[in-house]
């Protein structure tokens, strides 16, 4: 097929008819406390079966809480996957029917002692498409308080304050590595100069 020469809503809106795998069979072959291994049998848009595996997630939200000074409160925390510490806006995953703001404002007071006055969603991501379904969704915060932090058991890291000048300099230099911050602070910039919108907030 010849590449298309779409522009926006017809990059989005165009016939998916001819890309379109179908479940044919599924199992689960791990479940765990947090994610589900599945390996699935689908049919593929020629008619033959192909096999997909990936991984079932409860979604997760991501905070960029903006203190009234421009900085940035993030942390510092060790991920066991990288075997390193990886600097990141505070996030965690959404328990059962659990409302994604409130999971925001849970998970920004438990990690980093503080609340917020405003808040306001900009958006979801997808992390690992090829992979996984994992969601998550892009929460801003502002009118933060200060406040104790409440860590889960066996949970440790430490706050940072973070212009966002520097997080700029981090990331372009390759140090911030870690995808939702880089969506962040993405997000983050395009808002600020104008160019994208968050519903309630200006810059």
């Amino acid at each position: 097929m010849r590449p298309g020469h779409r522009q926006g809503a017809q990059l989005l809106n165009a016939p998916d008819d001819h890309l379109r795998e179908e479940t044919v069979a599924s199992e689960t072959v791990f479940a765990g406390r947090l994610l589900e291994v599945r390996r699935d049998r689908i049919r593929l848009p020629d008619g033959a079966e192909a096999t997909r595996e990936f991984i079932v997630h409860p979604g997760a939200v991501m905070v960029v809480p903006m203190l009234d000074d421009g900085r940035l409160v993030m942390e510092r925390q060790w991920r066991y996957p990288l075997a390193r510490v990886m600097l990141e806006f505070p996030a965690g995953k959404l328990e059962r029917g659990e409302p994604a703001r409130d999971c925001a404002q849970r998970e920004l007071f438990e990690e980093t002692g503080y609340r917020a006055a405003h808040w306001a969603r900009a958006g979801v991501l997808h992390n690992a498409i090829a992979y996984s379904n994992e969601h998550i969704e892009i929460w801003f915060a502002r009118g933060l308080v200060a406040g104790q932090r409440r860590l889960d058991e066996g949970e440790f890291l430490d706050i940072e304050l973070v212009d966002a000048g520097e997080l700029d300099r981090l990331c372009a230099a390759g140090a911030v590595t870690d995808a939702k911050t880089l969506i962040g602070l993405q997000w983050l910039q395009n808002w600020r100069a104008g160019r994208w919108s968050i519903d309630g907030f200006t810059p």
